[in-house]
């Protein structure tokens, strides 16, 4: 048997508004596929010949002799998933899909694809595999229980072999733990992973690394989760001590947070995640209680606590890198002067702006829906760069103009001094 696996190409900002390139003087970063993929290749049996092949960098659609195509994509993914789906169908292949949307979005994807798979794989594909093999795939595959301890961690090898001299990322993603007991609005995270919040070993996660390491990768720690106060955290603490004492400081290139997370992290966690190499904090807003209240105007006590944070980051030494979500409820069209106001005033150096999206399947989404404020379900579309809504205090049409606004007038006054920096450092996804 053989299987092509397949990563749909999606638009990111700046394919969308050009101009970012003109505007931004960073580095425009290509990241690696996401951890779906890898985590399948760990848990398929030997014998099977596996392919892959990134929509991304090179059109998928050209002919193959895999018996089994496999489809791995996010909601911005989900249109060219389909237009694939159909090429491969009409060459008369079995093609089945998994990842964050066909989990949350079933039925739609559905239609498209020979089955589904819903949930975590790691369970699910080996006996999808079986039954494909014996001529009795079902069209839908549900994962019945969290991934445990027993689980390989992700095999990188199909994507590091994919590399070539226009596309070599510094870093892979790599998992601290899975789950999320809270449920925010805008986060698919509690319906595709569980909400039991489950730390992976430490014997795991260091395997990950020394993998990526032989490779010359670093790994970015993208699960904010593991900030939560509980086993997570103290897996990550774990983590932290063994970095430092090993001196493996070069291993991580960023790690996710919020800002209610730094607040409520103890200083010293802080202090032990920069000697355990952590530069940079991935500072993720639009979510939370303080980023939600803190540019609306009225909220002077959010506000002073979101400068908190950036101080704090500073006092650590780490790179606040941070995201500012433009076009919840309670954003008007002031809230682009409050937030550059607080960028110059905290001394931000690096950020990036996304429209705030509602992924199908959150509640967020659901509440739209009823609400009939959903504009378009052109799933290209969302990918932060568009409204694909009815914002609440603003048209569609201003809300892309406050998005590129912020790119536009936070950039403008950096540039000269975003320009001495290293390569690495001018990096970002935009």
């Amino acid at each position: 048997m053989k299987v092509l696996f397949v990563y749909p190409s999606f638009q990111r900002h700046a394919d969308v508004h050009p101009e970012l390139r003109d505007w931004v003087p960073m580095e425009e970063y290509l990241g690696s596929p996401s951890q779906g993929i890898p985590c399948l290749t760990a848990v398929t049996p030997a014998g099977v010949e596996l392919e892959f092949r990134d929509d991304r960098r090179c059109s998928a659609m050209t002919e193959t002799d895999a018996d089994l195509v496999a489809l791995s994509f996010f909601t911005p993914q989900a249109t060219r998933a389909f237009e694939l789906a159909a090429y491969f169908k009409d060459m008369k292949k079995t093609v089945v899909a998994g990842g964050i949307f066909p989990s949350l979005m079933p039925d739609l994807v559905q239609p498209h694809v020979d089955s589904v798979a819903v949930g975590e794989g790691e369970y699910t594909w080996p006996r999808l595999l079986s039954d494909f093999a014996r001529g009795a795939l079902e069209p839908r595959y549900q994962a019945s229980c969290p991934v445990g301890a027993d689980v390989p961690g992700p095999d990188f090898s199909l994507l590091l072999g994919a590399e070539g001299p226009n596309y070599h990322p510094d870093d892979y993603p790599v998992q601290i733990s899975r789950g999320c007991p809270l449920s925010c609005t805008a986060c698919a995270l509690p319906v595709s992973m569980g909400k039991n919040l489950r730390p992976f070993s430490l014997e795991r996660i260091m395997a990950q690394l020394d993998r990526l390491d032989a490779a010359g990768k670093r790994a970015c720690l993208t699960e904010d989760t593991s900030w939560l106060p509980g086993p997570s955290r103290t897996r990550m603490e774990e983590l932290f001590d063994h970095l430092i004492t090993s001196g493996r400081r070069s291993a991580v290139s960023y790690i996710g947070i919020s800002m209610p997370q730094i607040l409520t992290t103890p200083l010293r966690l802080l202090e032990k995640a920069k000697r355990a190499g952590v530069d940079m904090f991935y500072l993720v807003g639009g979510f939370d209680g303080i980023t939600t209240k803190a540019f609306t105007g009225k909220n002077p006590v959010a506000l002073e606590k979101a400068k908190a944070v950036i101080e704090k980051c500073k006092d650590v030494d780490i790179e606040p890198y941070t995201s500012f979500l433009i076009g919840g409820d309670q954003d008007d069209l002031r809230t682009v002067d409050r937030m550059l106001e607080f960028a110059n005033e905290t001394g931000i150096r690096k950020a990036e702006f996304a429209i705030f999206t509602p992924y199908p399947g959150t509640p967020s989404w659901y509440r739209l829906v009823e609400e009939g404020r959903i504009l378009t379900t052109d799933w290209s579309r969302y990918n932060d760069a568009n409204a694909v809504f009815q914002p609440a205090q603003m048209s569609p049409e201003e809300l892309v103009e406050s998005y590129l606004r912020l790119w536009r007038e936070f950039y403008a006054p950096r540039r000269d001094a975003l320009a001495s920096l290293s390569v690495a450092e001018r990096t970002i996804q935009f």
